[in-house]
């Protein structure tokens, strides 16, 4: 199984409900092709883990690299994994105006907790995610 977590930025700042319509396109045909995962995003900056079978993470990130939705996509790391740090693939983002949170199957609110409390392990992937949320500009 592979662990794989890109960088990247968004060509076009995305409105809440266009994030709202991303989760729910993408997390359905994720749950079929057994990723698992995270992807955050805050005014344009995307931090992406997607985890399976290794065939399946390749094909999607290929698919990402290829999609003119994003710009400057830097792979910073990639590991063979025992274990998955996701076990369900989610998404959390920070304009969050009109929308009711509580009712998006797929919704993380990782990006709304404390940034001082160890919410995450200490694998290496799970420290990009935490410096991502500390050191972005909401």
């Amino acid at each position: 199984m592979l662990s794989l977590t890109y960088l990247s930025s968004s060509t076009h700042l995305m409105s809440s409900a266009q994030l709202v319509e991303m989760l729910e396109a993408i997390r359905p045909r994720n749950v079929e092709r057994g990723l698992t995962g995270m992807l955050l995003y805050s005014g344009g900056n995307i931090i992406q883990t997607l985890e399976g079978p290794d065939e399946t993470v390749l094909r999607t990130y290929d698919a990402i690299k290829a999609d003119r939705r994003h710009s400057g996509i830097l792979e910073v790391l990639r590991d063979t994994i025992d274990e998955r740090a996701f076990p369900d693939w989610s998404m959390g983002f920070t304009d969050l105006s009109g929308v009711d949170v509580a009712e998006l199957d797929g919704f993380n609110d990782y990006l709304q907790l404390p940034t001082d409390r160890p919410d995450v392990g200490e694998r290496q992937v799970e420290t990009m995610l935490r410096v991502f949320k500390q050191h972005n500009r909401f």
